[in-house]
């Protein structure tokens, strides 16, 4: 995203501030809508080039979305009209047209259904409304209409209300290479904010289709330029998105190598990013992607996230994923996903007549709630991942108990992720863990001793590529010599690789030599998990460095001891003479 662009995104929210709408999440609210309003006038326009070029061939493509009278509702046909008239037409008018098309648009009438436009001040409206009318989208890659909407949620982050609805790039990027969703997979969150998973893992598979995927640090491309600036592989002039492929790889290689991690694996953590050119069927993409949030504007934050990354058609609705009337069809209740990405909130309690009777719980915890919404909904062969808070891995309740029960002998658990008590910093400070498992195929019959003799893999990631102390602009300062989730990647790849047979690492209850560095990694066998009450508690298996024996000679140190002790027998007994006299 260049500079001009970033400048002007950065006029609108600024305007938006001074004329009253200060809370980030409405007013990114705000932004999607008229941006949406904008696309949708950009897409009328091919729609209409098509009908001429191509007549009765144009086919369903060729359908109007503001046929005859209601062209007056298309963006370009009010842009210029300003004061009271602007904000009433589009309030009164143009919002409940929108909402109107359920027979013929029904993503585009459910994203509109209760808007409400809340830039009450016509001469901010107006302002608003002349800078999106200055971008062309048409003319901008997938890439930079996504990273529009990444700069817009960077201003939920100063909200210490809203830090809930964002998970770390550097979290869900992991979680994302972990269960390494792929083309006709479908992808899900039951709890998506504002679509984070959901545009990580779309972000996956483009990379996979794509002939030169670009390799990004997870600080960003920016980051990256500065950082070859100083080291001098940059040109103060030159752009490093203008570079050629190789050279951008070998600058991401020369940084890498500054950056070495004591297991020799770089500690600058990076993901991929394509244009998905060589994706077969784009459509098939798109209806793969199902999200559910309980608020509606934060359902909109998501399809407006996923439309700019090019995901037009996605499956997003506001419901509620845990509640018997929460507004989930039969279909939602009985679909099953092969991927499964989230990070649901915690700590909320539900009326217990509320909750769907058709989960693996009779807990009113959310967390607990939330993870049997998953494992539900998991599809045979699908793979899960979510963060969820420590104390559901030993909580001592019924509950907690029955559902890791189900967990361990009844899916194939494969990875506790232990995370550092900051990753959500500022805006939390809980300790949290990642569990990781899949749905045993359909066929597959259960072997009660080879299920005893199965393996859980447990790595404790103990730095994130953020200070866990410091807090600066309302995040955490980078620290790229101290990540330890390239090293987890580069393991979980080898473990993988075994069929999840052979994990890194040493056994659980393992004795290492004095001096020995502390493991980051072991595993443990499932009977070993059974019988310590299915606790899941990373902390609870790890291997133990012996201390080292002292180097003095024992028979000195018992001479050492026992002078000690008669001198203090001798003070105690002059002080009873004093006493006594």
């Amino acid at each position: 995203m260049n500079q001009e662009l970033r400048r002007k995104l950065k006029r609108i929210t600024d305007i938006l501030w001074a004329g009253g709408v200060t809370n980030p999440v409405t007013y990114i609210e705000q932004i999607s809508y008229l941006i949406y309003l904008k696309l949708l006038d950009e897409e009328e326009s091919n729609r209409e080039l098509r009908v001429r070029l191509l007549g009765d061939k144009a086919g369903g493509n060729g359908e109007l979305l503001f046929p005859k009278e209601a062209e007056r509702y298309r963006w370009s046909k009010w842009r210029f009209k300003s004061g009271p008239e602007l904000r009433d037409f589009v309030r009164d008018h143009v919002f409940p047209y929108m909402a109107s098309l359920v027979k013929e648009e029904p993503q585009i009438a459910e994203y509109f259904r209760d808007a409400v436009l809340e830039i009450t001040d016509p001469n901010v409206l107006k302002q608003v409304v002349d800078e999106i009318d200055g971008i062309d989208f048409g003319k901008l890659g997938t890439d930079v209409k996504g990273d529009i909407f990444e700069y817009l949620l960077t201003h939920l982050g100063q909200s210490a209300l809203n830090g809930q609805f964002l998970t770390p790039r550097q979290i869900r990027t992991m979680m994302v290479e972990m269960v390494d969703p792929d083309l006709g997979d479908t992808i899900y969150d039951p709890a998506c904010g504002t679509g984070g998973f959901l545009i990580d893992a779309v972000g996956n598979i483009l990379a996979k289709y794509s002939t030169e995927p670009q390799e990004v640090p997870i600080y960003g491309i920016e980051w990256l330029e500065q950082k070859a600036r100083q080291m001098g592989l940059l040109e103060k002039e030159e752009d490093i998105d203008k570079t050629p492929p190789q050279r951008r790889r070998e600058i991401i290689q020369a940084v890498k190598e500054t950056l070495p991690g004591q297991t020799g694996v770089s500690t600058l953590q990076t993901y991929r990013k394509g244009a998905g050119e060589k994706i077969p069927d784009w459509e098939l993409l798109e209806r793969s992607i199902y999200g559910i949030d309980v608020s509606r504007q934060m359902m909109r934050i998501a399809m407006m996230n996923l439309v700019l990354h090019g995901i037009r058609k996605a499956n997003v609705k506001r419901a509620n994923t845990l509640s018997e009337m929460g507004g989930l069809t039969e279909d939602d209740l009985n679909r099953r996903y092969k991927v499964i990405l989230s990070n649901p909130p915690f700590a909320g309690v539900l009326p217990k007549e509320s909750i769907r009777k058709d989960l693996p719980t009779n807990s009113k915890k959310s967390e607990l709630l939330f993870l049997g919404v998953m494992m539900e909904a998991l599809a045979p062969g699908g793979r899960c991942a979510v963060v969820v808070p420590e104390g559901l891995l030993f909580g001592s309740t019924k509950a907690h108990r029955e559902l890791r029960r189900k967990l361990v002998e009844d899916y194939d658990l494969l990875a506790v992720v232990s995370l550092p008590a900051g990753v959500f910093k500022p805006y939390a400070g809980v300790k949290t863990g990642v569990l990781v498992f899949r749905r045993p195929s359909a066929t597959i019959e259960m072997d009660k001793r080879a299920k005893d003799e199965e393996k859980v893999w447990f790595y404790k990631v103990r730095a994130d590529g953020f200070d866990p102390d410091k807090i600066q602009g309302g995040g955490r300062p980078e620290t790229p010599e101290r990540n330890d989730i390239p090293d987890l990647l580069a393991k979980w790849s080898e473990y993988k690789a075994s069929g999840y047979k052979n994990p890194p690492g040493v056994e659980a209850g393992t004795m290492l030599e004095p001096g020995s560095e502390e493991p980051r990694s072991w595993w443990t066998a499932i009977k070993n998990i059974v019988e310590n009450n299915y606790n899941l508690a990373a902390g609870r298996y790890k291997p133990q460095i012996v201390e080292k024996a002292p180097d003095e000679d024992p028979t000195e140190l018992i001479r050492e001891t026992l002078a000690i002790e008669r001198e203090i027998a001798e003070g105690l007994e002059k002080l009873l003479k004093e006493i006594e006299a």
